[in-house]
């Protein structure tokens, strides 16, 4: 089990990271990402923080990406802070896509699907199929999102990525412990986005590690 985007108290989440570890190998989970809310400001403090816990995951049995999740940054700087946050040593990069709930600004979805820096577009919204061929180009994941409100999308998400091919992550967007999901509540959101069984068995037990690093 795999959960790329969460959130600790480094940004709006609710937790330290290491109890964030915890509650996750205590679910199942043997891979977590905590991609806390950067932009210019706070990029290489978040980075540096989550890293000094990559020895207290591997205790847990957690393999632990320290990623970061560039959030309303102006589209033309994506590119930029998405290298800065790989150069730093972030193993995942998230952009927070154009959400119908939030006033992300247009033209977000676009840069982070052309950026080959980026690993995940986190809750696209009303994707367009122009802009997720040119994830799938770049082998760029679109999420499917267990969080309340950007989930409204999900539907339309799988229809655009299965129509091109694009991969497809189910993560929570956890900023509190009752967030993370167990193992059925997670067949449930990939099957609720319209999923088929085969469809939601390839999704949720994909190599994170090798597509990671094959990017």
């Amino acid at each position: 089990m795999y959960d790329l985007h969460t959130h600790s108290l480094l940004s709006d989440g609710e937790l330290l990271p290491v109890e964030l570890i915890r509650r996750a190998a205590v679910l199942g989970y043997t891979t977590l990402g905590i991609t806390d809310h950067v932009d210019a400001s706070n990029i290489s403090q978040v980075i540096e923080a989550v890293m000094r816990v990559k020895d207290s995951s591997r205790h847990y049995g957690v393999d632990l990406i320290c990623g970061v999740e560039i959030t309303h940054v102006p589209p033309e700087e994506i590119p930029a802070l998405a290298r800065e946050a790989k150069q730093e040593g972030a193993g995942l990069v998230i952009v927070h896509g154009e959400t119908t709930v939030e006033p992300v600004a247009p033209g977000t979805n676009l840069a982070a699907c052309t950026c080959a820096d980026v690993d995940v577009l986190a809750h696209p919204g009303f994707i367009t199929p122009e802009e997720a061929r040119e994830a799938a180009k770049r082998d760029i994941a679109l999420e499917i999102t267990a969080r309340r409100g950007h989930n409204r999308t999900n539907g339309h998400v799988m229809q655009v990525a299965r129509l091109t091919g694009c991969r497809l992550v189910v993560d929570s967007d956890a900023h509190a412990p009752e967030d993370l999901m167990d193992e059925n509540t997670r067949i449930v959101v990939g099957l609720g986005a319209g999923m088929t069984e085969e469809e939601c068995g390839f999704v949720l037990s994909q190599n994170i590690n090798e597509w990671l690093q094959n990017r």
